[in-house]
């Protein structure tokens, strides 16, 4: 065995068997006071204790609003980040190397844990096909076909087709969930052919209802913009479900209302309105969504009054609609009026409500009323208690770094949990307001809870770092994210292509100022 090789899997045996120790032998606090050390590409960064809610608190703090899953331990979640990093330091490593290295490190995959893992970083195909091959090499007892299902929607966002299908082929039970996995995947991907012959052969996958199954395809070809094929399909597939079926024809309205084509969508709902199906609310709901979306609040408005007078109520989703939709046009009187009525009416208001209102006072500065609102959700609980989104808004909106550390404390009150898109936006707000300090902070805790750093972390992290002349870190940070498989926004790469030019600018410069200044004192010599 290599010495390099040998010295890699004794540090982490070592780690891990340190978090074990800790772990079982002292209690676990939510502050700790350790001042923790960072490395990262050879610099090291000190951890200083990180000041969130008013008192000196460490930086685990963000940590400790991970997400708790009630199914694992602390010790099989503390498994579940272990696996996560040997998998994201030896992504060029075999599934054979991986296993030897969990192997040392005591660590023995269950269903519980590889799900975890994976769920982790969906948006890297690498680690999920891995745990495919370690499932085989390991025999791991899987209850169902969760841990597959999620594996193969990994490799079907990321287009893996050829792992995609190898993966299939090694499962031994297959379900609903996989149908639309597939369903999904193939839609996404524009192989339309290969959805229908998905929905051909249903009944492999246990799906015994052939309208049901119908429905499934209808809605993923619909969701990416495969409108006109679907509503072809549905003609063509009529005879086969008796007649005209409100809930496929409610899929295709959608479908061309996601696409924006109001045009074609007003053309279907008389489509509906001839049939022998009336709109139900699910109609209605779509047409008020698309008319909203396409800034046509007052014929919105005409659908959502006659809903109230034909008998037809419209539900939270589609109030939400119509608050939001009001609210954008600045018409915010009309939205609490709307906000109101749906209360009195026994239409019960939600997270979603009182979001789709903070989402605009926040960008209006009207703080009093946000947190007037905010209080009033704490005080309803339930479904109306804030969420992540509620909280997002609050630090969007966040003027200096005294805001971020109110939203914090109310966010540790209302025991909600940290997510990567709370992390990146906490980050973000540190780089623009030049604090280094803290936002390496965050850097380093997104890293130790397994939520990040991802794509929008280096590209904040990159184009902060250019903006204060720090243009070699931003390429080190650069190159980093290149090496994670991360693909850059094209804002990134302009950048980027534009630093690496300025040099040779530069220098083609100096070389003519050079052969000026030597034409010059040939002619004063001569």
């Amino acid at each position: 065995m290599r010495g390099k090789y040998k010295t890699e899997i004794l540090f982490h045996l070592h780690n891990a068997l340190r978090r074990r120790r800790i772990s079982s032998s002292t209690p676990r606090r939510l502050f700790p006071p350790e001042k923790l050390i960072h490395n990262n590409n050879n610099n090291n960064i000190a951890l200083s204790r990180f000041r969130f809610l008013g008192v000196n608190q460490s930086a685990h703090f963000l940590h400790s609003l991970a997400a708790p899953d009630r199914n694992f331990t602390g010790h099989d979640k503390q498994s579940a980040v272990d696996v996560h990093n040997v998998l994201k330091n030896h992504r060029g490593s075999s599934p054979e190397e991986i296993e030897r290295i969990l192997d040392k490190c005591g660590i023995v995959l269950t269903e519980g844990l590889i799900l975890d893992v994976v769920n982790r970083n969906r948006s890297d195909w690498k680690p999920a096909y891995t745990l495919s091959r370690l499932i085989l090499k390991k025999s791991v007892n899987l209850s169902s076909s969760s841990v597959y299902n999620e594996i193969l929607d990994v490799l079907g966002k990321m287009r893996r087709f050829e792992e995609f299908h190898q993966v299939f082929d090694e499962m031994s039970e297959r379900d609903e969930k996989t149908y639309e996995v597939f369903l999904n995947r193939y839609a996404a991907a524009h192989r339309v052919d290969e959805a229908v012959k998905v929905y051909e052969r249903r009944r492999e996958f246990g799906i015994k209802d052939g309208l049901v199954a119908f429905h499934g395809l209808l809605k993923w070809l619909c969701r990416y913009k495969h409108v006109e094929f679907a509503e072809t399909l549905f003609c063509s597939y009529r005879r086969e479900f008796v007649g005209f079926d409100l809930k496929a024809m409610n899929i295709i309205l959608n479908g061309w209302c996601v696409l924006g084509n109001v045009h074609e969508a007003k053309r279907f709902w008389k489509d509906i309105v001839a049939s022998k199906c009336r709109p139900d609310v699910v109609s209605y709901g779509t047409m008020i969504n698309a008319l909203t979306k396409k800034g046509k609040v007052g014929k919105a408005m005409e659908l959502y009054r006659a809903m109230w007078e034909t008998g037809r109520d419209p539900d939270v989703k589609i109030c939400n609609n119509v608050i939001d939709a009001l609210c954008f046009k600045k018409r915010i009187p009309e939205a609490l009026g709307v906000f109101k009525e749906m209360s009195e009416r026994g239409c019960s208001p939600n997270v979603a409500t009182y979001n789709s209102l903070l989402k605009h006072l926040c960008k209006l500065r009207r703080t009093e009323k946000v947190w007037e609102l905010v209080e009033e959700m704490e005080h309803k609980g339930g479904t109306c208690l804030p969420n992540d989104v509620t909280f997002g808004y609050l630090l969007k909106y966040s003027q200096k770094p005294e805001d971020v550390e109110a939203v914090l404390e109310r966010m540790a009150k209302n025991m909600c949990v940290m997510t990567s898109d709370l992390y990146n936006l906490v980050f973000r707000l540190y780089v623009q307001w030049g604090d280094e300090e803290k936002a390496r902070e965050i850097w380093s805790e997104m890293e130790r809870s397994g939520l990040g750093p991802d794509q929008r972390t280096y590209t904040v992290m990159v184009h902060g770092l250019h903006t204060k002349g720090k243009i070699g870190e931003a390429l080190s940070y650069y190159r980093e994210m290149m090496s994670r498989g991360m693909v850059p926004e094209p804002r990134t790469e302009i950048l980027l292509n534009q630093v690496k030019a300025k040099p040779k600018e530069e220098d083609n410069k100096l070389r003519l100022n050079s052969r000026e200044e030597e034409t010059e004192v040939e002619m004063n010599y001569t």
